[in-house]
Protein backbone atom coordinates (compact mmCIF):
# COMPACT_ATOMS: atom_id res chain seq x y z
CA UNK A 1 0.00 0.00 0.00
CA UNK A 2 1.08 3.22 -0.88
CA UNK A 3 2.28 5.91 2.02
CA UNK A 4 -0.65 7.05 3.92
CA UNK A 5 -0.18 9.79 5.87
CA UNK A 6 -3.46 11.59 7.71
CA UNK A 7 -3.68 14.22 9.51
CA UNK A 8 -5.20 14.29 12.56
CA UNK A 9 -4.57 10.33 12.72
CA UNK A 10 -7.78 8.71 12.23
CA UNK A 11 -9.50 6.17 14.90
CA UNK A 12 -9.20 3.29 12.85
CA UNK A 13 -6.72 2.97 9.17
CA UNK A 14 -6.17 -0.17 7.99
CA UNK A 15 -5.25 -1.79 4.20
CA UNK A 16 -8.09 -3.30 2.16
CA UNK A 17 -5.68 -5.83 0.79
CA UNK A 18 -6.38 -4.55 -2.70
CA UNK A 19 -5.14 -2.36 -5.68
CA UNK A 20 -5.39 1.60 -5.42
CA UNK A 21 -8.53 2.78 -6.80
CA UNK A 22 -7.22 5.12 -10.23
CA UNK A 23 -9.48 8.40 -11.07
CA UNK A 24 -10.05 8.08 -14.64
CA UNK A 25 -12.69 9.89 -16.95
CA UNK A 26 -15.03 7.36 -16.37
CA UNK A 27 -14.99 8.33 -12.61
CA UNK A 28 -18.16 9.81 -11.52
CA UNK A 29 -19.43 11.28 -8.27
CA UNK A 30 -22.79 9.82 -6.99
CA UNK A 31 -24.88 11.27 -4.04
CA UNK A 32 -28.54 11.61 -2.79
CA UNK A 33 -30.56 14.46 -4.22
CA UNK A 34 -30.97 15.92 -0.96
CA UNK A 35 -29.40 19.63 -1.33
CA UNK A 36 -27.26 19.25 1.97
CA UNK A 37 -25.70 16.36 0.48
CA UNK A 38 -25.50 17.95 -3.20
CA UNK A 39 -23.19 20.82 -1.75
CA UNK A 40 -20.56 18.38 -0.18
CA UNK A 41 -21.36 16.34 -3.80
CA UNK A 42 -20.19 19.09 -5.43
CA UNK A 43 -17.52 20.60 -3.11
CA UNK A 44 -15.79 16.78 -3.24
CA UNK A 45 -16.24 16.48 -7.38
CA UNK A 46 -14.18 20.21 -7.58
CA UNK A 47 -11.81 18.89 -5.66
CA UNK A 48 -11.16 15.68 -7.60
CA UNK A 49 -11.84 17.69 -10.79
CA UNK A 50 -9.03 20.41 -9.66
CA UNK A 51 -6.56 17.50 -9.12
CA UNK A 52 -7.27 15.75 -12.03
CA UNK A 53 -7.50 18.16 -14.82
CA UNK A 54 -11.25 17.17 -15.56
CA UNK A 55 -14.01 17.45 -14.80
CA UNK A 56 -16.34 14.60 -12.13
CA UNK A 57 -19.97 14.17 -13.07
CA UNK A 58 -22.06 14.17 -9.67
CA UNK A 59 -24.89 12.00 -10.19
CA UNK A 60 -27.63 10.64 -8.03
CA UNK A 61 -27.45 7.09 -9.22
CA UNK A 62 -24.48 4.69 -10.02
CA UNK A 63 -26.46 3.28 -13.10
CA UNK A 64 -23.58 0.80 -13.45
CA UNK A 65 -20.24 3.50 -13.76
CA UNK A 66 -17.70 1.15 -13.89
CA UNK A 67 -15.32 3.93 -11.08
CA UNK A 68 -17.68 5.27 -8.51
CA UNK A 69 -17.01 8.16 -5.38
CA UNK A 70 -20.14 7.31 -3.24
CA UNK A 71 -21.08 9.58 -0.79
CA UNK A 72 -23.98 8.85 1.56
CA UNK A 73 -25.57 8.95 4.95
CA UNK A 74 -25.85 6.48 7.62
CA UNK A 75 -26.67 5.55 11.17
CA UNK A 76 -23.94 2.53 11.50
CA UNK A 77 -21.41 4.99 12.76
CA UNK A 78 -20.60 6.18 16.15
CA UNK A 79 -22.70 8.84 17.58
CA UNK A 80 -20.89 11.67 16.52
CA UNK A 81 -22.06 14.78 13.77
CA UNK A 82 -18.63 14.45 12.30
CA UNK A 83 -18.16 10.55 12.34
CA UNK A 84 -17.32 9.48 9.15
CA UNK A 85 -15.90 6.32 7.13
CA UNK A 86 -13.84 5.88 4.19
CA UNK A 87 -14.02 2.86 2.10
CA UNK A 88 -11.35 2.23 -1.07
CA UNK A 89 -11.31 -0.86 -3.51
CA UNK A 90 -10.13 -0.87 -6.96
CA UNK A 91 -13.33 -0.01 -8.64
CA UNK A 92 -15.33 2.44 -5.84
CA UNK A 93 -15.00 4.12 -3.18
CA UNK A 94 -17.41 4.78 -0.40
CA UNK A 95 -17.66 7.65 1.55
CA UNK A 96 -19.93 7.74 4.59
CA UNK A 97 -20.96 9.82 7.39
CA UNK A 98 -24.01 10.46 10.44
CA UNK A 99 -24.22 14.13 8.55
CA UNK A 100 -23.42 16.34 5.96
CA UNK A 101 -20.47 17.72 8.31
CA UNK A 102 -19.29 14.30 8.61
CA UNK A 103 -19.29 13.65 4.77
CA UNK A 104 -16.92 17.20 4.70
CA UNK A 105 -14.63 14.94 7.09
CA UNK A 106 -14.50 12.19 4.94
CA UNK A 107 -13.93 14.35 1.79
CA UNK A 108 -11.03 15.48 3.37
CA UNK A 109 -9.31 12.36 4.64
CA UNK A 110 -10.08 11.19 1.12
CA UNK A 111 -7.83 14.36 -0.22
CA UNK A 112 -5.17 13.24 2.12
CA UNK A 113 -5.11 9.63 0.86
CA UNK A 114 -4.78 10.16 -3.17
CA UNK A 115 -1.36 10.09 -4.87
CA UNK A 116 -0.51 11.78 -7.77
CA UNK A 117 2.02 9.10 -9.57
CA UNK A 118 2.36 11.09 -12.77
CA UNK A 119 1.11 12.34 -16.13
CA UNK A 120 -2.14 13.41 -14.83
CA UNK A 121 -2.91 9.76 -13.38
CA UNK A 122 -3.91 9.65 -9.52
CA UNK A 123 -4.57 7.03 -7.54
CA UNK A 124 -6.53 6.28 -4.20
CA UNK A 125 -4.60 4.04 -1.52
CA UNK A 126 -6.89 0.57 -0.77
CA UNK A 127 -7.93 1.44 2.70
CA UNK A 128 -10.67 1.18 5.34
CA UNK A 129 -10.71 4.65 7.55
CA UNK A 130 -12.95 5.54 10.53
CA UNK A 131 -12.74 8.11 12.61
CA UNK A 132 -14.24 10.72 14.81
CA UNK A 133 -13.41 13.79 16.80
CA UNK A 134 -12.26 13.44 20.30
CA UNK A 135 -13.51 17.46 20.83
CA UNK A 136 -16.47 19.19 19.04
CA UNK A 137 -14.51 22.44 19.62
CA UNK A 138 -11.40 22.26 17.27
CA UNK A 139 -10.45 25.75 15.87
CA UNK A 140 -7.79 28.90 15.22
CA UNK A 141 -8.33 32.73 16.10
CA UNK A 142 -7.26 34.78 13.55
CA UNK A 143 -6.89 38.33 14.64
CA UNK A 144 -7.35 40.64 11.57
CA UNK A 145 -7.01 43.42 13.37
CA UNK A 146 -3.05 44.07 14.33
CA UNK A 147 -2.88 44.03 10.29
CA UNK A 148 -6.19 43.30 7.88
CA UNK A 149 -6.61 40.10 5.99
CA UNK A 150 -8.94 40.64 2.93
CA UNK A 151 -11.57 38.08 2.52
CA UNK A 152 -9.23 35.62 -0.41
CA UNK A 153 -6.63 36.11 2.41
CA UNK A 154 -9.49 34.24 5.41
CA UNK A 155 -10.94 32.08 2.60
CA UNK A 156 -7.29 30.40 1.98
CA UNK A 157 -7.25 30.43 5.77
CA UNK A 158 -10.62 28.20 5.64
CA UNK A 159 -9.18 25.94 3.48
CA UNK A 160 -6.59 24.86 5.53
CA UNK A 161 -8.54 24.69 8.49
CA UNK A 162 -10.70 22.22 6.34
CA UNK A 163 -7.47 20.43 5.74
CA UNK A 164 -7.16 19.47 9.35
CA UNK A 165 -10.77 18.89 10.23
CA UNK A 166 -10.79 22.10 12.34
CA UNK A 167 -14.45 22.96 12.49
CA UNK A 168 -14.24 26.77 14.27
CA UNK A 169 -12.51 29.94 12.88
CA UNK A 170 -12.44 32.67 15.44
CA UNK A 171 -11.81 36.18 13.94
CA UNK A 172 -10.84 38.81 16.45
CA UNK A 173 -12.50 41.53 14.62
CA UNK A 174 -11.40 44.69 16.91
CA UNK A 175 -7.95 45.88 18.47
CA UNK A 176 -6.46 49.22 19.76
CA UNK A 177 -4.72 49.39 16.06
CA UNK A 178 -8.19 49.04 13.70
CA UNK A 179 -12.17 48.08 13.56
CA UNK A 180 -12.72 45.59 11.16
CA UNK A 181 -16.16 45.38 11.03
CA UNK A 182 -18.74 47.47 9.75
CA UNK A 183 -21.66 47.67 11.83
CA UNK A 184 -24.98 49.46 10.98
CA UNK A 185 -25.50 51.33 13.72
CA UNK A 186 -22.00 52.53 14.22
CA UNK A 187 -20.62 53.44 11.12
CA UNK A 188 -18.07 55.90 12.79
CA UNK A 189 -16.12 52.76 13.63
CA UNK A 190 -15.18 51.56 10.50
CA UNK A 191 -15.49 55.34 8.76
CA UNK A 192 -12.81 56.44 11.44
CA UNK A 193 -10.96 53.48 13.01
CA UNK A 194 -10.73 50.82 9.49
CA UNK A 195 -8.26 52.67 7.74
CA UNK A 196 -5.01 51.82 9.88
CA UNK A 197 -2.59 48.99 11.29
CA UNK A 198 0.50 48.04 13.25
CA UNK A 199 3.22 50.47 11.96
CA UNK A 200 0.81 52.98 9.88
CA UNK A 201 0.16 50.18 7.19
CA UNK A 202 -2.96 50.02 5.49
CA UNK A 203 -5.70 48.85 6.87
CA UNK A 204 -9.45 47.41 5.79
CA UNK A 205 -12.55 46.47 7.18
CA UNK A 206 -15.34 43.58 6.06
CA UNK A 207 -18.54 44.62 5.14
CA UNK A 208 -22.03 42.77 6.34
CA UNK A 209 -22.32 41.44 3.16
CA UNK A 210 -18.45 40.20 3.29
CA UNK A 211 -18.71 38.78 6.32
CA UNK A 212 -21.18 36.68 5.11
CA UNK A 213 -19.14 35.62 2.63
CA UNK A 214 -16.69 34.36 4.81
CA UNK A 215 -18.79 32.71 6.81
CA UNK A 216 -20.90 30.41 4.19
CA UNK A 217 -17.64 29.91 2.67
CA UNK A 218 -16.69 28.20 5.90
CA UNK A 219 -19.97 27.03 6.44
CA UNK A 220 -20.14 24.74 3.34
CA UNK A 221 -16.62 23.40 4.70
CA UNK A 222 -17.61 22.32 8.11
CA UNK A 223 -16.30 25.27 9.80
CA UNK A 224 -18.40 27.78 12.15
CA UNK A 225 -17.35 31.41 12.21
CA UNK A 226 -17.17 32.73 15.96
CA UNK A 227 -16.77 36.45 15.39
CA UNK A 228 -14.94 38.36 18.80
CA UNK A 229 -15.09 42.28 19.45
CA UNK A 230 -12.59 42.63 22.25
CA UNK A 231 -14.05 44.90 25.60
CA UNK A 232 -14.01 46.26 27.86
CA UNK A 233 -9.81 46.68 27.27
CA UNK A 234 -8.39 46.54 23.79
CA UNK A 235 -10.60 49.62 22.41
CA UNK A 236 -8.91 52.66 21.19
CA UNK A 237 -10.21 51.90 18.06
CA UNK A 238 -13.50 52.89 19.03
CA UNK A 239 -12.58 55.54 21.57
CA UNK A 240 -10.64 56.77 18.55
CA UNK A 241 -14.36 57.13 16.73
CA UNK A 242 -16.65 57.92 19.62
CA UNK A 243 -15.31 60.32 21.96
CA UNK A 244 -17.89 59.89 24.34
CA UNK A 245 -16.49 56.73 25.32
CA UNK A 246 -13.77 58.63 27.52
CA UNK A 247 -13.86 60.53 30.49
CA UNK A 248 -12.98 63.86 28.48
CA UNK A 249 -15.05 63.29 25.77
CA UNK A 250 -12.82 63.82 23.48
CA UNK A 251 -11.44 60.97 20.68
CA UNK A 252 -8.33 59.38 21.35
CA UNK A 253 -5.03 59.09 18.76
CA UNK A 254 -5.25 56.67 16.22
CA UNK A 255 -2.48 53.64 17.84
CA UNK A 256 -0.33 52.06 15.62
CA UNK A 257 1.86 50.14 18.31
CA UNK A 258 1.68 47.21 19.79
CA UNK A 259 1.74 47.83 23.78
CA UNK A 260 -1.64 46.22 25.37
CA UNK A 261 -3.81 47.06 28.70
CA UNK A 262 -3.39 50.86 28.38
CA UNK A 263 -7.18 51.43 26.81
CA UNK A 264 -10.34 50.76 28.74
CA UNK A 265 -13.87 51.74 28.14
CA UNK A 266 -15.53 52.97 31.25
CA UNK A 267 -18.74 51.81 33.00
CA UNK A 268 -19.77 55.42 34.52
CA UNK A 269 -19.98 57.28 31.04
CA UNK A 270 -24.21 57.62 29.51
CA UNK A 271 -22.14 56.55 26.21
CA UNK A 272 -21.05 53.10 27.44
CA UNK A 273 -24.06 50.83 27.42
CA UNK A 274 -25.64 51.93 24.57
CA UNK A 275 -22.58 51.75 22.55
CA UNK A 276 -21.89 47.64 24.11
CA UNK A 277 -25.66 47.20 23.70
CA UNK A 278 -25.48 48.54 20.10
CA UNK A 279 -22.06 46.49 18.80
CA UNK A 280 -23.35 43.41 20.54
CA UNK A 281 -26.87 43.32 18.96
CA UNK A 282 -25.71 44.25 15.29
CA UNK A 283 -22.79 41.53 15.71
CA UNK A 284 -25.30 38.68 17.20
CA UNK A 285 -27.82 39.94 14.10
CA UNK A 286 -25.12 39.11 11.67
CA UNK A 287 -23.97 35.76 13.50
CA UNK A 288 -25.32 32.66 12.53
CA UNK A 289 -23.92 30.49 14.71
CA UNK A 290 -24.65 30.28 18.31
CA UNK A 291 -21.34 31.57 19.68
CA UNK A 292 -20.62 35.66 19.98
CA UNK A 293 -16.86 36.36 21.56
CA UNK A 294 -16.81 39.01 23.83
CA UNK A 295 -13.00 39.70 24.40
CA UNK A 296 -12.10 40.52 27.99
CA UNK A 297 -8.65 39.85 28.05
CA UNK A 298 -6.22 42.38 29.87
CA UNK A 299 -8.04 45.32 30.96
CA UNK A 300 -4.97 46.20 33.06
CA UNK A 301 -6.27 49.71 34.66
CA UNK A 302 -9.55 49.16 35.78
CA UNK A 303 -10.97 48.11 39.26
CA UNK A 304 -12.12 44.06 39.20
CA UNK A 305 -15.81 45.22 40.02
CA UNK A 306 -16.12 47.39 37.20
CA UNK A 307 -15.14 44.86 34.75
CA UNK A 308 -16.98 42.60 36.13
CA UNK A 309 -20.39 44.20 36.13
CA UNK A 310 -18.83 45.15 32.05
CA UNK A 311 -18.56 41.43 31.47
CA UNK A 312 -21.55 40.86 32.89
CA UNK A 313 -23.46 43.71 30.90
CA UNK A 314 -22.25 42.65 27.68
CA UNK A 315 -22.73 38.90 28.58
CA UNK A 316 -26.40 39.76 29.23
CA UNK A 317 -26.70 41.83 25.80
CA UNK A 318 -25.05 38.64 23.92
CA UNK A 319 -27.60 36.52 25.66
CA UNK A 320 -30.48 38.19 25.11
CA UNK A 321 -29.52 38.46 21.26
CA UNK A 322 -29.72 34.81 20.93
CA UNK A 323 -26.08 33.55 21.26
CA UNK A 324 -23.85 32.09 23.79
CA UNK A 325 -21.20 33.88 25.58
CA UNK A 326 -16.91 33.03 24.92
CA UNK A 327 -14.66 35.22 26.09
CA UNK A 328 -10.93 35.07 27.15
CA UNK A 329 -9.97 33.74 30.54
CA UNK A 330 -10.06 36.74 32.55
CA UNK A 331 -13.64 36.87 32.36
CA UNK A 332 -13.24 33.40 34.56
CA UNK A 333 -12.70 35.61 38.03
CA UNK A 334 -16.34 37.29 36.58
CA UNK A 335 -20.17 35.21 37.58
CA UNK A 336 -20.94 33.39 34.61
CA UNK A 337 -24.08 31.50 33.53
CA UNK A 338 -23.73 28.02 32.67
CA UNK A 339 -22.58 27.15 28.87
CA UNK A 340 -20.55 30.09 28.42
CA UNK A 341 -17.09 29.19 27.26
CA UNK A 342 -13.57 30.27 28.85
CA UNK A 343 -10.98 30.82 26.45
CA UNK A 344 -7.67 29.81 29.10
CA UNK A 345 -4.55 31.50 27.38
CA UNK A 346 -1.95 31.93 30.08
CA UNK A 347 -0.39 29.24 31.56
CA UNK A 348 1.18 31.14 34.68
CA UNK A 349 -2.87 32.48 35.79
CA UNK A 350 -4.03 31.08 38.98
CA UNK A 351 -5.97 28.46 38.10
CA UNK A 352 -8.35 28.29 41.30
CA UNK A 353 -10.79 31.11 38.43
CA UNK A 354 -11.08 28.21 36.10
CA UNK A 355 -11.35 25.23 38.18
CA UNK A 356 -14.52 27.38 39.70
CA UNK A 357 -16.22 28.07 37.04
CA UNK A 358 -15.87 24.82 35.50
CA UNK A 359 -17.37 23.78 38.71
CA UNK A 360 -20.16 26.37 38.31
CA UNK A 361 -20.93 25.29 34.85
CA UNK A 362 -18.71 27.10 32.37
CA UNK A 363 -16.52 25.00 29.63
CA UNK A 364 -13.16 25.79 29.23
CA UNK A 365 -11.16 26.20 25.51
CA UNK A 366 -7.58 25.79 25.95
CA UNK A 367 -5.91 27.80 24.26
CA UNK A 368 -2.30 27.50 25.78
CA UNK A 369 0.24 30.43 24.30
CA UNK A 370 3.38 28.15 25.11
CA UNK A 371 1.99 25.46 22.92
CA UNK A 372 -1.24 26.54 20.41
CA UNK A 373 -0.15 30.33 20.02
CA UNK A 374 1.40 29.87 16.55
CA UNK A 375 2.39 33.69 16.45
CA UNK A 376 5.51 32.82 19.09
CA UNK A 377 8.62 32.35 17.24
CA UNK A 378 9.40 28.72 16.56
CA UNK A 379 13.46 29.90 18.24
CA UNK A 380 15.30 32.73 18.46
CA UNK A 381 16.20 33.33 14.61
CA UNK A 382 12.76 32.97 13.35
CA UNK A 383 12.03 36.62 11.30
CA UNK A 384 8.74 36.88 12.33
CA UNK A 385 6.64 36.75 15.91
CA UNK A 386 6.95 37.57 19.20
CA UNK A 387 8.56 35.55 22.01
CA UNK A 388 6.43 36.28 25.42
CA UNK A 389 5.11 32.78 26.11
CA UNK A 390 8.54 31.72 24.69
CA UNK A 391 9.56 29.39 21.65
CA UNK A 392 7.06 27.39 20.40
CA UNK A 393 8.44 24.51 18.13
CA UNK A 394 6.58 21.44 16.35
CA UNK A 395 6.87 19.11 19.19
CA UNK A 396 5.80 21.78 21.50
CA UNK A 397 2.64 22.24 19.79
CA UNK A 398 1.94 18.58 19.79
CA UNK A 399 2.72 16.64 22.77
CA UNK A 400 0.58 18.56 25.45
CA UNK A 401 -2.92 17.34 26.64
CA UNK A 402 -5.54 19.47 27.09
CA UNK A 403 -7.18 17.38 29.64
CA UNK A 404 -4.68 17.45 32.06
CA UNK A 405 -3.26 21.23 31.15
CA UNK A 406 -5.22 22.85 34.41
CA UNK A 407 -5.10 20.75 37.02
CA UNK A 408 -8.89 20.27 38.83
CA UNK A 409 -10.89 20.90 35.93
CA UNK A 410 -13.17 17.98 34.65
CA UNK A 411 -12.51 16.19 31.42
CA UNK A 412 -16.02 16.87 30.36
CA UNK A 413 -15.67 20.75 31.08
CA UNK A 414 -13.01 20.72 28.09
CA UNK A 415 -15.07 21.80 25.33
CA UNK A 416 -12.17 21.75 23.30
CA UNK A 417 -9.17 23.04 21.28
CA UNK A 418 -8.06 26.26 19.46
CA UNK A 419 -4.82 27.61 18.10
CA UNK A 420 -4.21 31.42 17.82
CA UNK A 421 -2.49 33.83 15.59
CA UNK A 422 -2.09 37.49 16.19
CA UNK A 423 -0.69 39.46 13.64
CA UNK A 424 1.37 42.08 15.27
CA UNK A 425 4.32 41.27 12.92
CA UNK A 426 2.52 39.52 9.60
CA UNK A 427 1.39 41.62 7.08
CA UNK A 428 0.47 38.91 4.37
CA UNK A 429 -1.17 35.33 3.70
CA UNK A 430 2.56 34.36 3.35
CA UNK A 431 4.46 35.57 6.54
CA UNK A 432 0.67 33.81 8.05
CA UNK A 433 0.93 30.60 6.65
CA UNK A 434 4.63 30.29 7.26
CA UNK A 435 3.69 30.94 11.15
CA UNK A 436 1.06 28.20 11.28
CA UNK A 437 2.50 25.75 9.27
CA UNK A 438 3.61 23.22 10.23
CA UNK A 439 2.15 23.76 13.82
CA UNK A 440 -1.73 24.25 12.76
CA UNK A 441 -1.49 20.30 11.76
CA UNK A 442 -0.63 19.27 15.42
CA UNK A 443 -2.22 21.31 17.43
CA UNK A 444 -5.40 19.79 15.02
CA UNK A 445 -3.92 16.40 15.89
CA UNK A 446 -4.53 17.02 19.75
CA UNK A 447 -7.78 18.53 19.08
CA UNK A 448 -9.04 15.25 17.15
CA UNK A 449 -7.06 12.29 18.08
CA UNK A 450 -7.32 10.44 21.44
CA UNK A 451 -3.98 10.95 23.40
CA UNK A 452 -3.56 6.96 23.51
CA UNK A 453 -3.49 6.93 19.61
CA UNK A 454 -0.81 9.96 19.40
CA UNK A 455 2.93 9.53 19.17
CA UNK A 456 5.32 12.22 18.02
CA UNK A 457 7.46 9.86 15.86
CA UNK A 458 4.34 8.82 14.20
CA UNK A 459 3.24 12.12 13.55
CA UNK A 460 6.36 13.75 12.42
CA UNK A 461 6.87 10.75 10.22
CA UNK A 462 3.14 11.45 8.65
CA UNK A 463 3.69 15.45 8.41
CA UNK A 464 6.98 15.06 6.87
CA UNK A 465 4.93 13.90 3.76
CA UNK A 466 2.06 17.20 3.87
CA UNK A 467 5.04 19.70 2.37
CA UNK A 468 4.33 18.51 -1.13
CA UNK A 469 0.40 19.83 -0.84
CA UNK A 470 1.51 23.18 1.02
CA UNK A 471 4.26 23.49 -1.64
CA UNK A 472 1.17 22.76 -4.10
CA UNK A 473 -1.68 24.89 -2.99
CA UNK A 474 1.31 27.79 -2.40
CA UNK A 475 1.76 27.97 1.12
CA UNK A 476 4.96 29.20 2.91
CA UNK A 477 5.65 26.66 5.43
CA UNK A 478 8.58 26.50 8.28
CA UNK A 479 10.78 23.24 7.51
CA UNK A 480 10.90 22.36 11.47
CA UNK A 481 14.58 20.78 12.12
CA UNK A 482 12.16 18.15 14.35
CA UNK A 483 11.63 16.62 10.71
CA UNK A 484 13.02 14.88 8.35
CA UNK A 485 11.45 16.40 5.18
CA UNK A 486 11.44 14.68 1.67
CA UNK A 487 14.82 15.75 0.24
CA UNK A 488 15.98 17.34 3.13
CA UNK A 489 19.05 15.61 5.44
CA UNK A 490 18.22 14.08 8.35
CA UNK A 491 18.88 16.47 11.86
CA UNK A 492 22.65 15.86 12.48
Amino acid sequence: MQNVAVIPRPVLLESTGDEPFVLSGTTILVVDSAPELVAVGVLAADLLGRLSGRPVEVRYTEGGAPSVVRLSVTDDLPASDEAYRVVVTPSRVDLEARTPAGLVRAVVTLRQVIQDIGDGALTIAPVRIEDRPRYTWRGLSLDVARHFFTVDDVKAVIGLLAHYKLNVLHLHLTDDQGWRVHLPSRPLLTRASASTSVGGGPGGFYSPAQLAEITDYAASRGIRVVPEIDVPGHVNAATHAYGELTPSGEPTDVYTGIEVGFSRLHEDLPATQPFLRDVFTDLAAMTPGEYVHIGGDEVLTMDHDEYARLVGFVSSVVRDAGKKVVGWQEIASTPLEPGTVVQYWDINADPAPFVAAAQAGAQVLMSPASKAYLDMKYDAETPLGLEWAGHVELRDSYEWEPSTLIAGIPAESVVGVEAAVFSETLTNLTELTSMLLPRLAAVAEVAWTAPEQRDWDDFAARVAEHGAFWDHVGFAWYASPQVTWPGAPAAG
